[in-house]
Parts: C-alpha cells; sequence; structure tokens
C-alpha cells in the first residue's frame, strides 16, 4: 500500500518543518510541500507531529531467570512497543555459561521470528568465551550483531572480571563491535546483601540499600580506565545516579569515547515511591534501583547537554503476582526487572519536553535517530528522509493519558505510573510503510516484524 501523509509537521533530530510524505513499498520515496502524487490513502496530519519511530536499545524480552521467563515475549512486547510509538527494539540475547554464544543467537533468533510485530536486532551478553575463542565474536559481527554486553556484577552468574573486560573491549574494537556495560560494583553488593540478610532486613527496599550510589560510581570508574587501557570506546546501560553521571561527564571532556543511556525508571522514579505498605515495593525492584529523587535533575541535564545520549527502557517485565512474590520474603529472591517498553515515548514528552527539559528535537535524538547511530542502524532508520525505512508515528501533542495496568497493551499485571497523567500519544504507527496502530486499534499482526542486521560500530558524538 502507498500512503501520501499530508500537511504534518515533521520534526528530526535536526529539523522541524512542514512538508507531505510520500510512501511506497516499506520506504520514504518523497518528501516536499504540497505533494500531488496518486496513493492508496491519504492521512492527513494537519495539527500533529510526523516523527521517526522510537528505537528502544534496551530490552530483554522472552527472558528466562531460574525457573521463570519474563511476561512479555516478543509478541506481546512488540506490540505493546508499537502501541507506545516505538517501532523497532534491540534486545539482550543471553549466552548461557558453557554454551557457545552462536546457540544464543540461533534461540534467541527462534523466540522473536514467528511473533515480532516490528523490527529487531540483538546485542549479546556473553558471560565466557570457551576456551578464549573470539573467533566467536566475529561471526556475531558477521550476522550484524555488533554490540555486545558484559556485567560487573551478579558474580557466579553473569559478572565477569576486569580482565576478560579489558581484552573483550580491546577485541571489539578490531571488528567494529561496540561494548556495552553493566556498571555496579559486584564484590561490594554480595558484602551488603550477605550482611543484610543475617541482620534479618528482607523486605524490598533492601534490594535498594544493598546497591548504594557508590557501586555504580565506581564501578563506571574503573570501566573507564579499563576502556582508555584498551583505547577503545564504551556504552554504559541504564545511569541512574549523579555521581556516575558525573564520572561519565569527566571522560567525554577529556575527548574520550565514552557513552551512555538512562531509563524513564531514573527520571521519572526515586527512593521516595517506596516504603509502601506490605510487598507493593516489590514493583520497584529493578537494577540499579531506584535513587535519591535529587538524581533526577542532574540525569535530565546530562539528556540536555549530550552527556548521556540515549533514553532506553530497560524493559524486564515480571508479574507482580506468581512472579515478584517469590520474594515475599527475601529481597533476593525478587526477580530483577521492570515494565516500560510501551510508555518511553509518553513520559520523556509529557515531563521532557512539556516541562522545558529537553527540545522537541531532542526528544528525537535521544529516543530514535542517536539509537540508531549509535548501534549501526542510520540512515536506515531513526529519521525522516528519502530512502529511510517508513517507520513513521503521527504524535498528537494535546492527546492526554491516564498510564495504569488496565489500559496498557504490556502483559505485565502493574504499572510503574499508575494513575500518573501523561499529555502526548501516537494517534497512528507506521512501519515500514505499514499502518500498525490506529486510534489505539493494532492492525499489525505477528512475525511481520524483520531481524535487522546492523552496521559497524562508527559513531561519534
Amino acid at each position: 500500500m502507498s500512503l501520501l501523509i499530508k500537511n504534518g509537521r515533521i520534526i528530526t533530530a535536526d529539523q522541524d518543518y512542514t512538508s507531505d510524505i510520500y510512501i511506497q513499498n516499506e520506504k520514504i520515496r518523497s518528501i516536499g510541500p504540497s505533494l500531488t502524487i496518486n496513493a492508496d490513502r491519504i492521512i492527513d496530519a494537519k495539527g500533529k507531529f510526523v516523527i521517526p519511530g522510537g528505537i528502544d536499545v534496551h530490552t530483554h524480552l522472552d527472558m528466562p531467570l531460574g525457573n521463570i521467563v519474563t511476561a512479555d515475549d516478543f509478541e506481546t512486547g512488540t506490540k505493546a512497543a508499537a502501541f507506545g510509538g516505538t517501532t523497532c527494539i534491540i534486545d539482550y540475547a543471553t549466552q548461557a555459561r558453557g554454551t557457545k554464544i552462536q546457540s544464543a543467537f540461533d534461540l534467541w533468533m527462534m523466540k522473536a521470528e514467528s511473533k515480532a510485530c516490528i523490527d529487531y536486532g540483538f546485542h549479546m551478553i556473553i558471560t565466557a568465551l570457551l576456551a578464549n575463542d573470539y573467533t566467536e565474536l566475529d561471526k556475531l559481527v558477521e550476522e550484524g550483531i555488533t554490540s555486545f554486553k558484559l556485567f560487573m556484577a551478579y558474580p557466579n552468574a553473569l559478572q565477569v572480571d576486569d580482565e576478560t573486560i579489558f581484552e573483550i573491549i580491546k577485541y571489539s574494537k578490531q571488528i567494529g563491535a561496540l561494548v556495552c556495560l553493566h556498571a555496579e560494583d559486584g564484590k561490594e553488593i554480595e558484602r551488603n546483601i550477605r550482611k543484610y540478610l543475617i541482620e534479618g532486613k528482607t523486605s524490598p527496599i533492601n534490594h535498594a540499600l544493598t546497591r548504594p550510589f557508590s557501586t555504580e560510581a565506581n564501578a563506571v570508574r574503573r570501566a573507564i580506565a579499563i576502556s582508555q587501557r584498551a583505547n577503545a570506546p564504551v556504552y554504559f546501560v541504564h545511569i541512574s545516579t549523579a555521581d556516575a553521571l558525573n564520572e561519565i561527564s569527566n571522560a567525554r571532556d577529556k575527548k574520550l569515547p565514552v557513552y551512555a543511556e538512562t531509563c524513564p525508571q531514573y527520571l521519572f522514579l526515586s527512593l521516595n515511591d517506596m516504603h509502601k505498605s506490605g510487598f507493593e515495593d516489590a514493583k520497584l525492584v529493578f537494577t540499579p534501583p531506584p535513587r535519591e529523587k535529587w538524581n533526577q535533575e542532574k540525569l535530565w541535564e546530562g539528556l540536555k547537554n549530550n552527556s548521556l545520549q540515549i533514553v532506553s527502557t530497560d524493559h524486564c517485565s515480571f508479574n507482580y503476582s506468581g512472579q515478584k512474590d517469590l520474594g515475599k520474603n527475601d529481597f533476593t529472591k525478587i526477580p530483577n526487572g521492570c515494565p516500560g517498553i510501551e510508555t518511553r515515548l509518553q513520559l520523556t514528552f509529557s515531563g521532557g519536553v512539556l516541562q522545558n527539559k529537553i527540545s522537541l528535537n531532542r526528544w528525537i535524538e535521544i529516543n530514535s535517530t542517536t539509537p540508531a547511530k549509535m548501534f549501526g542502524m542510520f540512515p536506515q532508520k531513526g529519521t525522516i528522509a528519502v530512502g529511510s525505512d517508513a517507520d513513521i508515528v503521527i504524535w498528537n501533542p494535546k492527546k492526554e493519558n491516564v498510564l495504569s495496568a488496565s489500559t496498557h497493551h504490556m502483559a505485565v499485571d502493574y504499572s510503574l505510573y499508575e494513575g500518573v497523567k501523561t499529555i502526548g500519544n501516537a494517534d497512528l504507527v507506521i512501519a515500514r510503510g505499514e499502518i500498525i496502530i490506529e486510534n489505539n486499534i493494532f492492525y499489525g499482526k505477528p512475525g511481520r516484524g524483520k531481524y535487522i542486521k546492523r552496521d559497524k560500530f562508527n559513531f561519534t558524538i
């Protein structure tokens, strides 16, 4: 089907203008004022923003954890993403310890290919290189997985040592890949956890209290030193504190290739939202945990001044009932993670743009354009330009919403933002030239999403 979008206010990372867009065969074919091209359907976008579809570069769909699995798989998760104006994700495939990395890629492809409603790519979580076989990384890059994630936390499960981080960062630069780091001081956290359990401190808030801000800042500082020694770039996931951000800002002031993301839960939630009655705080057990509220202003400043380049969600949804409550008597047994794949654009528009914390152009930049550039998908995605994929959202800047588990499309049984009022939402979502959301109705289908084979890392800003 060919589409002609008329009279829309087109917003990209660096432009703001009124024009028409003609779409045919999945691509943007023409942009200009008063286009008179025949199309199968004409869409009048007057009074609306026409924006590139959002790109969420940090999700965990159909992710196993012990004997349970996340509430959202690639069907429900990507469908919910589309309702929120996101048209592409990069999910984290995870290498199980003692297995070959290729096995994880094959498994995650199988999880996604018949279910994804929007386009997708993968990062690879590396837990060990069997026999130091670096050719496994070469194969990943050939497959279009050009970013690897390493953990500095969760000993005996995901954590790798500093020398392994150094070697993989150094090798990744040689083959055109970027290393993403989960930066928390795993040893200090484990000491804190042992102490708290001995003292009988088992309620959910102790998850946050055993992971103080110093555990993030110290790990970020250490990792920057490792990347500097390797003379290679590094990308920090889910930065949550002003102290860690200061370490990143200082490195960037020295022109080091250090990049980072934050997530809505750190921009809009804090420790003040905990201390509810009963077990309710388990909904806020995610990692890193909620921080002191004053950190939020610093994170917004980091997004504005480009110390932070991206907003992702770290969507990792476990149900409150039947999953989170596995840790009712021990916070260490509460599955870590929270939902958010659907609400990222709403929250950052309403709480960011409308509150004058970021500009409209910056909103697009941190939610779509820079994610595409950082992770090898630009200009195929992340912009509105002739030749780009027709991933386009017609955004109603005046639409009022009340966020709630009763109305969201994620498969999880709670919302982090229950009852929160926002302004701005997607009226119509086009993914590769196909209308998949219109007037809050889903018209896509599972399996229509395509795997995106990403280019090698080539980003400087």
